[in-house]
């Protein structure tokens, strides 16, 4: 009996995927690391329609159709946008290019996931913006995965009832030669506490090293710091965030575990900590398991890589734009970001 209910769930399950099936065709703009080891396996995963891969090289196309059975390749992004059968792009692309990629998309009123950064100023965003209005294109959203992320999602709807006393962000990895660290890499935290505690106002910004930064933020209702830094080693990257709260103490770690640590009592303003043997309570409201490998405890998940490309496909196929990375829920971010750009992060002044 029990082996039957077994065997009937798991039957329900794999036909609950297996129906999973979509009306329209998509394009993908790009084919660098990023977008092979964390967005392709998610569209291969989900079995998204890929009728498109966009690159800019004949050579690298003739590979891609060797590799992509049953997707064509072209070097022609026009060709793609000519094309009524395809109803969303992604893209995902040198950073330097995605504002001018991203404006043809939306001037042909498709639906756009634009991998972050989606511009390189605020002008060029506002812009975009004025883009997707004037010319109707269902979904325009960015690639700031971590709001996606269930242990993001998990501390959001924790703090809806909480009162605040301050956070503190650590943002810490190694040289990035490579790229803009301020658009490419600080992009995420800033945006992660402007998505968690609402629009922050600068107080106070201070150069420690180089492409190494500590900041100061005020936003509605909590002040915090963020150490931003480029400074440290890939090989031992943190990503924390510790958020304390008159009834407790919540800390996020690497997007694979979040805590919380509730506060001990008083009495008469006198910690009962101080008076009584206290034993440490931390109960873990999320934590990726190493062990079973499911969707559920794989990175790209956990990441929120999947969130964030299933929230695009569902809003694209029902006609709805209501993702939570709507390229307007942006401009926030890119505020401080600018601001912080203007003091010019190589010769940053201690206060803005």
């Amino acid at each position: 009996m029990i082996q039957e209910l077994i065997n009937r769930y798991k039957r329900m399950r794999t036909e609950r995927f297996l129906h999973q099936t979509y009306q329209y065709q998509y394009a993908f703009v790009g084919m660098g690391q990023h977008s092979l080891t964390n967005l392709y396996p998610v569209l291969h995963y989900l079995g998204v329609p890929l009728k498109y891969i966009c690159v800019t090289s004949d050579r690298k196309a003739q590979l891609i159709e060797q590799k992509f059975i049953g997707t064509k390749a072209t070097t022609s992004l026009e060709e793609i946008l000519k094309d009524e059968t395809v109803k969303g792009v992604f893209i995902s692309a040198s950073p330097s290019s995605h504002f001018s990629l991203a404006s043809k998309v939306l001037k042909s009123g498709k639906s756009l996931f634009i991998e972050k950064p989606p511009c390189q100023t605020l002008e060029e965003l506002d812009t975009l913006i004025d883009l997707q209005r004037l010319h109707g294109s269902p979904v325009a959203m960015v690639g700031l995965q971590k709001r996606y992320a269930p242990v993001v999602q998990i501390l959001q709807k924790c703090l809806r009832t909480e009162h605040f006393i301050s956070y503190d962000l650590h943002y810490l990895t190694g040289a990035y030669p490579e790229g803009n660290a301020l658009l490419d890499l600080y992009i995420h935290p800033v945006d992660l506490v402007s998505f968690l505690f609402g629009k922050p106002e600068i107080l106070a910004v201070k150069q420690v090293a180089k492409n190494s930064c500590l900041l100061m933020l005020q936003h509605p209702y909590i002040v915090g710091t963020l150490e931003l830094s480029a400074a440290y080693t890939w090989t031992t990257a943190e990503e924390s965030l510790k958020v304390c709260t008159s009834k407790g103490i919540y800390r996020l770690s690497q997007m694979d575990e979040l805590t919380f640590e509730p506060k001990t009592s008083t009495i008469l303003g006198i910690p009962y900590e101080k008076i009584f043997t206290h034993h440490r309570t931390v109960e873990y409201l999320y934590a990726r398991n190493n062990f079973t490998p499911t969707l559920l405890n794989n990175q790209i998940y956990s990441q929120g890589y999947y969130g964030e490309i299933l929230s695009f496909i569902s809003s694209v196929e029902h006609g709805h734009s209501n993702v939570i990375t709507d390229i307007t829920t942006v401009k926030t971010t890119y505020e401080v970001l600018m601001s912080m750009g203007r003091a010019d992060i190589a010769c940053v002044q201690e206060s803005l």
